[in-house]
């Protein structure tokens, strides 16, 4: 029979592991240094950051520039709510989590030209919203809309991006379709470091594409869920024919 040594990074993990389990290491605390941490477990620093690694990955552990690793609070959970019938309010927050608004004006460029079929350069306006839990960000969302469905006064009183869809709604002609396309992928450096998780940490992304009844695209909007706090729920109702059987 033969036996698998896990590897000193794993050894550590499992260690950590096991001490936040058991609550020896209590969310919020603070990790000791890199340094010390190598030293206890006499090993080199890599190989102590690539056990970090791994429990930055399963949302255990949360480094934070500048500051050092702690002991992550379990997240609160945030459902996506898609599907063919249902409201235009696009994602579901706790009361709880605190959502930061950025608005500005760019050009379109990239996949974004795609994304709205807007030739390169085009008017556009982004809506960027993160989601805190305390002073932990929890999500990230980017909308984008053509700048003549957003005005001036777009960045009064919103939010969240549910206050964004509802704006929206009243400056636009009746949506005729909603594509919604999920992914699970890893997160880009910038959304690993907006969001302070391990690149290594799967994120849910969804990509919502909204057409008005003229055949324009008036919504592209981006959602990043870490995938240790993320759902996606679908709903299709369907017409319900109450005259009865047919004899």
């Amino acid at each position: 029979m033969i036996r698998t040594v896990p590897s000193r990074r794993q050894a550590i993990a499992d260690d950590l592991r096991q001490q936040i389990a058991t609550g020896q290491l209590k969310a919020g605390e603070r990790l000791p240094s890199e340094a010390q941490l190598a030293t206890r477990y006499t090993v080199s620093t890599p190989t102590l950051r690539s056990a970090l690694a791994l429990l930055q990955g399963e949302g255990l552990v949360e480094k934070i520039h500048g500051s050092g690793n702690f002991i992550r609070h379990p997240r609160r959970r945030l459902t996506y709510a898609g599907g063919t019938g249902t409201s235009a309010s696009w994602t579901t927050t706790s009361a709880l989590l605190r959502v930061s608004v950025r608005i500005m004006d760019l050009r379109a460029h990239g996949d974004l030209t795609a994304l709205l079929n807007v030739p390169p350069s085009s008017p556009l306006t982004e809506v960027c919203s993160v989601t805190h839990e305390g002073e932990s960000p929890h999500s990230l969302a980017r909308v984008y809309v053509p700048r003549d469905l957003a005005p001036a006064d777009f960045a009064g009183g919103l939010l969240s991006p549910a206050d964004v869809a509802a704006h929206l709604a009243e400056l636009r002609p009746p949506l005729a379709e909603v594509q919604e396309k999920v992914s699970a992928r890893l997160p880009t450096l910038e959304e690993a470091a907006t969001l302070r998780i391990s690149t290594a940490l799967a994120v849910l992304s969804l990509v919502r594409v909204a057409t008005d009844v003229t055949g324009r695209v008036v919504e592209a909007a981006l959602l990043v869920l870490p995938g240790d706090r993320a759902d996606a729920l679908f709903t299709t109702r369907f017409m319900i024919d109450e005259r009865g059987p047919k004899e």
